[in-house]
């Protein structure tokens, strides 16, 4: 194995809770890590998330994600070990043999992520998020004011799209919790809604499935509308440092039609 690759780095720092690994088997999710993968050993497998320790926004995010694991009760799955070496830090988690959620219209997957986008949000805020605050968005607000409507005191996973929802059985698990942050309720089911409409539902049928969620029921239109204006405003922001990204477009589009919806100018 080549001794560049991050396989070889991790493999002396984790053999004392894989035991011998015969084999590393790539994901095709986790960009935000330097090593996403599966890892077939004597004590496995586990599903392993491995980050180069070096001062950022990365790392935090794995510390991150390592803190919070333990107050997610059952929609994710458990962190069973983690290694923290001077060059590396590396999470191992119970494997899901599951598939993405499909967030098509009429997908029978919808009801099941709509029953966990719920589950999250029944979630107590831990202490350990108290300083979480949520301020993603407020740099695309029109004003303060409209900051202030995204604050509040609920367990935000804000990562929700179909890869990070994966349907085993018939249950949906809330995988890769880079960021989870402390704000108002409904940014989750806004979320996504927004990701609904990426995939093709009518900006109105997307608010319908939303409107199954106490959070989404009780916010203020007026947060809701400053929402769907700062993520346009974000997206177009993306789209002009990533020009060629078609999947940022896509967003754009969907925010285009959400704020369109709802009669939000968002200059």
């Amino acid at each position: 194995m080549d001794t560049d690759l991050p396989e070889s780095a991790i493999l002396p720092l984790i053999e004392e809770h894989t035991g011998p690994v015969t084999g590393i088997r790539r994901t095709e999710r986790g960009f935000s890590s330097d090593l996403t993968a599966v890892v077939d050993c004597a004590k496995g497998p586990f599903f392993v998330k491995a980050m180069r320790n070096r001062p950022g926004g990365r790392r935090k995010s794995l510390i991150r994600e390592r803190r919070i694991n333990a107050y997610l009760g059952h929609i994710s799955p458990p962190l069973l070990w983690d290694v923290e070496a001077e060059d590396w830090l590396v999470l191992g988690f119970e494997v899901l043999d599951g598939r993405s959620a499909d967030f098509a219209p009429e997908s029978p997957d919808l009801s099941l992520v709509v029953d966990a986008i719920g589950e999250i949000g029944r979630l107590p805020l831990p202490h350990i998020a108290q300083d979480w605050t949520e301020t993603r968005w407020d740099r695309f607000t029109s004003d303060s004011s409209e900051a202030v409507l995204f604050r509040g005191d609920s367990l935000l996973y804000t990562d929700i799209n179909p890869s990070n929802l994966l349907v085993v059985k018939r249950r949906v698990f809330a995988v890769d919790w880079a960021w989870p942050t402390r704000g108002a309720g409904f940014i989750d089911p806004a979320l996504l809604v927004l990701q609904l409409i990426a995939a093709e539902h009518t900006p109105a049928g997307a608010e319908k499935w939303a409107d199954r969620l106490p959070a989404w029921r009780t916010a203020a239109p007026r947060a809701v509308d400053a929402f769907a204006a700062a993520n346009l405003r974000m997206y177009r922001a993306a789209v002009g440092r990533k020009p060629d990204a078609d999947w940022l477009k896509a967003m754009v589009d969907a925010c285009q039609a959400w704020t369109e919806h709802r009669g939000v100018p968002a200059e």
